[in-house]
């Protein structure tokens, strides 16, 4: 097994979490920047482990965000020793922070970076934060800073874009999200590392779903497929929202968790001016093929 290289921490997570963590063979990780499809993943890993559209439990007590600092570390690690279904992990730790080992699966997706700068907007209006804020002391963080060293948001949509381009947060802005991507990309071609796109998810639900249930070794019966497809559509999702958002006490509206999940939002926030911009920020950020698929979609072969 690989060691982490290097460890992530700010005020939500710590990827020192991994540490000691007892893998079993068959694990799944999956592991994507905010906002470019992870409960989405997780929701489809749910219907392909367990076969059915009613899971047995909320999705948020199926699988837990290992290196979020809500829950204790000893409370994470004896949530997942007492599991005995297949067991499939949520983290935001890119793939030098992670522990990587031949038997478990590593799962990432990508997505077009503007989008995502869209989707953390809405995402982070519906934090309900006094409740987060609460979570996190209950959770006993050793690196919560006091909320109001956080600057304020700007005002317009138009400026919060262009902020969340420069923010160097380990978990949030361009920077983190085609570092964690990066990391990815240079490793797509190890037989436990899949990478998907978000755009293939839309445009190829089913495609997408039998290609991974083929890479994770999950027979399903061709009579089981038209339900477990339908279930992990979008709007299936957001009508399912009290069991499938995260630690749902943390946002405003459940439902707004699953907000529109749309591609092109971006066009009518910027002009030709501004993607040149945005251009020559992620060309400093990663390479061209990694922003080429990030921007039109899949290079990765089926295999």
């Amino acid at each position: 097994m690989r060691q982490p290289t290097v460890r992530y921490q700010n005020e939500v997570m710590d990827s020192g979490r991994w540490e000691g963590f007892p893998f079993r063979e068959g694990d799944i990780v999956v592991s994507t920047p905010a906002k470019c499809g992870t409960t989405w993943t997780q929701t489809i890993c749910a219907l392909l482990i367990f076969q059915t559209p009613e899971l047995p439990a909320r999705l948020d007590d199926l699988t837990y965000w290992l290196d979020m600092l809500t829950r204790s570390r000893d409370d994470i690690f004896a949530f997942y020793e007492a599991q005995r279904h297949r067991r499939f992990i949520k983290t935001h730790t890119p793939f030098d922070g992670l522990p990587i080992h031949d038997g478990v699966t590593y799962v990432a997706v990508g997505r077009d970076p503007r989008d995502v700068a869209i989707s953390w907007d809405a995402h982070f209006q519906n934090v309900a934060q006094e409740a987060f804020d609460a979570m996190l002391a209950a959770g006993g963080s050793p690196t919560q800073e006091p909320a109001d060293t956080a600057p304020a948001p700007a005002e317009s949509a138009y400026n919060r874009f262009w902020a969340w381009l420069e923010d160097t947060n380990v978990q949030v802005g361009l920077p983190s999200m085609l570092h964690h991507l990066s990391g990815f990309w240079a490793e797509r071609e190890r037989p436990n590392v899949l990478l998907l796109h978000y755009d293939d998810l839309k445009s190829d639900l089913e495609g997408q779903m039998r290609f991974l249930a083929g890479r994770l070794g999950i027979e399903v019966s061709e009579s089981r497929w038209p339900d477990l497809v339908r279930a992990a559509t979008f709007d299936s999702m957001r009508g399912r929202a009290e069991a499938l958002t995260p630690v749902a006490a943390m946002w405003r509206d459940p439902k707004r968790f699953f907000n529109q999940g749309v591609s092109g939002q971006w066009r009518d926030l910027l002009d030709e001016d501004d993607l040149r911009r945005y251009e020559d920020r992620v060309a400093k950020l990663a390479e061209p093929d990694l922003i080429d698929w990030l921007h039109r979609g899949p290079i990765v072969p089926a295999r």
